[in-house]
């Protein structure tokens, strides 16, 4: 096939899909090796595709697709897509908190864009989710990866100024380009503990819980760039977000 490249059985995940035309799909899916990639399944809305009942987020898959070699961020022809192992079922708010996760990383991470230690968190997070851990853990420690991933990695451990060690006692102004600062006066307020919380992943203190959530929040929304988060004003109502 002179002009294509082809991949084979690609681990990865369904994100979304999208009707096309009368019988088929565009399916957004997050693959180990390539990243996010978007894919035409042609006739996979006709009753006796083979595609019926597997393209289905939160389960593990393998694709094949091939994609023309004019432009790597082309649309490609999925090829075949098979179970690949199990996860438990996500349901309640672990559902939800899966649509997040899967909302954030169609809005911020570029098509074609590997990052394999990112596709091993977000596996990560939704065994976590199935297995019904806290969400606010589980989604708090995925956004600051995410983050990280995308070269935005929150300051933590130490003041944006002077570079010296975050004080668990005090209190800091969060300055989303920067980071923490002893002596700002910005409007985002965080206590040292919850930095070093957040960069521990420890997430018991309810103090933390909450001034983690509103930093992140901030952070993300930086990058968002007024995109809308359809999934974060349902999951405010259930007050995990």
């Amino acid at each position: 096939m002179r002009g294509r490249r082809r991949a084979e059985h690609e681990p990865g995940y369904v994100l979304h899909t999208y009707p096309y035309k009368e019988s088929s799909l565009i399916v957004e899916v997050f693959t180990r090796r390539f990243g996010r990639v978007a894919l035409l399944a042609r006739g996979a809305r006709r009753p006796r595709s083979a595609l019926r009942g597997v393209l289905l987020a939160f389960h593990p898959l393998r694709f094949g697709w091939s994609t023309s070699a004019a432009g790597e961020s082309s649309l490609g022809n999925l090829i075949g897509a098979d179970w690949a192992g199990k996860l438990a079922p996500l349901g309640g708010r672990g559902l939800m908190c899966g649509f997040y996760l899967n909302e954030l990383l169609l809005k911020l991470l570029p098509r074609d864009d590997a990052h394999e230690a990112l596709f091993d968190h977000y596996t990560g997070a939704l065994s976590r989710l199935a297995a019904r851990e806290p969400p606010a853990a589980v989604l708090r420690a995925f956004e600051r990866r995410l983050l990280a991933e995308l070269g935005y990695a929150p300051l933590l451990d130490r003041e944006a100024a002077s570079g010296a060690p975050i004080d668990p006692a005090r209190h800091y102004a969060y300055e989303p380009d920067r980071g923490p600062l002893a002596g700002g006066a910005g409007v985002m307020r965080v206590s040292g503990q919850t930095l070093l919380d957040v960069a521990a992943d420890e997430y018991g203190r309810p103090e933390t819980r909450e001034e983690a959530r509103a930093l992140m929040r901030a952070l993300i929304a930086q990058r968002l760039h007024g995109q809308v988060l359809h999934t974060r004003a349902i999951l405010m109502e259930l007050n995990e977000l």
